[in-house]
């Protein structure tokens, strides 16, 4: 795959950015915009993205394989990869049980997704989360795009996946110093209100959180590991922990009232700390 996703990648659903807003991502700084939220398999978006942008990098966190037919993702890469070449990647999950009926045998289904993909000449990554996923976004993808996640799961994937291959982790961003006002609002949103979600529960039981960390929006242990908080540059040295850990970027979920703002302000200290460090 040959493409740079850089160092930061921002997570923005269709209704929080524009091909304007997604101009200004890339002036921050930022190597990849995702688009979240299982967008649909024409991709027109992310290509008006592509279109009003020159360098940046356009993902899909996540083309969702039981909605997207694979046929049509597979003919709507290559118009896009035709227009942009090396700067359109895309992500593959198999979304949520509580939101799919038709949800069974997930493992199964994603692969044979990955079989449709392959056979089109498609490149992918997947949103893997447990051991079996990973391994398979190790043999049969180039990388993986987790979302709520920790940096002990970035280390992790990084040791399944071993050189070589993408680990593209998310973490949620909220400029806020009071930190009971910060926990607040994240347990109102993504993530404090996406513990309920099974794939996610059982991922972060399998990094050491408890029952009682899952309950009522989170505990303050779990909010915290899961959102980087604070002033800007407090939440930049808590993104750059996944660098740290083996990423080869860091997605930034920002949260609050203007997300494109949180996009900008923890771009620069982020890039100002990554120079200090050499």
């Amino acid at each position: 795959m040959n493409l740079d996703p850089g160092l930061l990648g921002a997570h923005l659903r269709e209704h929080e950015v524009t091909p304007e807003s997604a101009a200004e991502v890339e002036r921050a700084g930022y190597g990849t915009l995702w688009l979240d939220a299982s967008p649909p398999a024409d991709l027109a978006f992310a290509e008006a993205l592509l279109d009003a942008t020159t360098r940046l990098v356009v993902g899909t966190s996540v083309v969702n394989a039981w909605t997207a037919d694979a046929e049509t993702v597979a003919a709507s890469y290559h118009r896009i990869v035709a227009k942009h070449p090396g700067r359109f990647l895309l992500g593959v999950g198999i979304g949520h049980r509580e939101v799919h009926a038709e949800y069974a045998s997930p493992y199964a289904k994603l692969v044979s997704y990955l079989d449709a993909l392959a056979d089109a000449g498609v490149p992918s990554v997947i949103a893997a989360l447990g051991p079996r996923m990973l391994r398979l976004a190790r043999d049969r993808t180039a990388g993986t795009v987790p979302c709520m996640v920790t940096p002990e799961h970035t280390r992790r994937a990084r040791s399944v996946l071993g050189a070589g291959k993408l680990v593209l982790p998310g973490h949620f961003a909220l400029v806020e110093p009071a930190p009971d006002r910060a926990r607040a609002i994240a347990r109102s949103a993504p993530p404090g209100t996406a513990l309920g979600v099974t794939n996610y529960a059982s991922n972060l039981r399998r990094l050491g959180f408890t029952d009682e960390d899952l309950a009522d929006g989170g505990s303050d242990h779990l909010i915290d590991a899961l959102v980087a908080h604070g002033d800007a540059p407090t939440v930049a040295r808590r993104l750059l922990a996944h660098r740290d850990a083996g990423a080869d970027q860091v997605g930034v979920y920002p949260l609050g009232d203007d997300p494109i703002a949180t996009l900008r302000a923890v771009a620069e200290p982020v890039f100002a700390l990554t120079r200090a460090a050499g």
